[in-house]
């Protein structure tokens, strides 16, 4: 079965997820986390990009990004991000080739409906994997910053935490409260799919949209369920 393309729209954020190859652990120190986020933030800076959220797992990342005024800079981001991560690790442990998958996953958010629950899901990551239980606890993720508890200069300002009200306080306040309440089950269910299928996060209405401005179907529902791995539940 051909794989399928990936759908990437410029202007647009993208849920990125990167796994390592055959599920195995990408990050195997703080060295390679601090390593891969420099890399991060220069990229951000040198291809123009919008970073709106992130989460370093063991073996695994979630980005979410806007690619600015050309979707193929998504493309370019994640080549770097790749290359560089698996170079330095070679070089520490004699190793050879590529630490990733051959693809990574990638789905187009619809900024209104979805956006913010996409930043909430990629935050508490960490959450979910029964690694902490609060995610302020979690050193390698956004979190900290998108809720006022610390500061990064190369994270954007997420436009959906920005229209949550009319000061950065309070903004910052009430994304610690969206943060504590669970996320719907079914939104739960379509951000996974979405991502795991290169598939859009996004309403019918969204969906609709982008295929008319596309001139051509946009598939967004797959038969089955994605594959769920223990260590690797998103």
């Amino acid at each position: 079965m051909p794989r399928r393309s990936r759908i990437a729209f410029a202007y647009c954020p993208h849920h990125i997820v990167q796994r390592g190859h055959c599920h195995q652990d990408v990050f195997l120190s703080d060295f390679d986390r601090i390593d891969y986020l420099a890399t991060l933030a220069e990229c951000r800076e040198a291809l123009q990009l919008k970073l709106f959220a992130y989460c370093l797992m063991s073996n695994h990342v979630h980005l979410v990004v806007d690619p600015g005024e050309n979707a193929m800079n998504l493309g370019l981001l994640m080549k770097r991000l790749a290359g560089r991560h698996s170079r330095r690790l070679n070089r520490r442990n004699s190793w050879s080739g590529s630490i990733w998958e051959s693809r990574y996953k990638c789905s187009p958010i619809e900024t209104e409906r979805y956006l913010l629950t996409c930043g909430r899901y990629v935050d508490l990551n960490p959450v979910r994997a029964g690694i902490v239980s609060f995610p302020a606890d979690y050193a390698w993720s956004s979190y900290r910053a998108r809720a006022g508890i610390a500061s990064c200069a190369w994270l954007d300002m997420d436009p959906a935490i920005e229209a949550l009200a009319d000061t950065e306080s309070r903004r910052r306040l009430r994304y610690r409260e969206l943060v504590g309440e669970a996320i719907d089950d079914q939104d739960l269910a379509l951000i996974r799919g979405a991502a795991h299928r290169n598939q859009l996060t996004g309403s019918s209405d969204f969906v609709a949209k982008v295929a008319c401005d596309q001139g051509k179907l946009v598939p967004n529902r797959a038969r089955g369920r994605p594959r769920k791995h223990l260590h690797d539940p998103d």
